[in-house]
């Protein structure tokens, strides 16, 4: 049986492209909204630059913000969709700006807590941790039962929500708005297993 320890394993976060809510600053967790013309015109020139390394297996946030830039920036692969890393669930927030928000109680609430408090109507941060947790899981044990070479490179499209969860989660040091990042960046990390059961990250550097 492969020893998976000795794997180098790279996996490329990229937060998905810019949507309109994007550009204004509002909460888009559940809501669904295509990519901007901006959006997808700054992923098709990042990518014709050399960006984005390339892939040998791609997964994705099944929304369609991030299955549309899967799609500009790997054509033809078909990425393999992980339900538990759509992005977190704004609650009553969603579709909303911090001007908009400005003297609602709960939104205050909210940010004198550091975004330790939930989302009114929404999810906690401790829950999402948890959702996103499980999905590396199952990206873990994807990679393990399908890709056959020691050294590889998987990408995943997902939210910006989703990085900062699964980084100051997985990586040593920082904590979770440590990593923010614009749309259409993201990381390289490389993926180990601390044990048999539990994936370690470490960053490579930033895309």
């Amino acid at each position: 049986m492969r020893n998976w320890t000795e794997n180098q394993i790279n996996l490329i976060f990229i937060r998905h492209g810019e949507t309109p809510s994007n550009a204004l600053g509002r909460y888009l967790g559940r809501g669904e909204e295509d990519l901007s013309e901006a959006g997808r015109e700054k992923l098709l020139y990042q990518k014709e630059m050399g960006k984005y390394p390339k892939a040998d297996i791609l997964f994705s946030s099944p929304m369609k913000r991030c299955t549309q830039t899967a799609e500009l920036l790997y054509g033809g692969k078909v990425p393999v969709l992980i339900e538990e890393w759509r992005e977190i669930n704004f609650g009553s927030f969603e579709g909303k700006n911090y001007k908009e928000l400005n003297g609602d109680a709960d939104y205050q609430a909210w940010i004198d807590s550091n975004g330790e408090l939930p989302f009114p109507g929404g999810e906690s941060r401790e829950e999402f941790l948890i959702r996103c947790q499980k999905g590396l899981q199952k990206v873990w044990k994807e990679l393990v039962t399908n890709v056959g070479t020691a050294s590889f490179n998987a990408a995943a499209v997902v939210h910006g929500g989703t990085i900062m969860a699964l980084l100051s989660c997985y990586c040593k040091g920082g904590s979770y708005y440590d990593y923010q990042c614009k749309n259409a960046e993201g990381y390289v990390c490389s993926l180990k297993l601390l044990n048999e059961q539990e994936p370690m990250l470490e960053i490579i550097r930033k895309l």
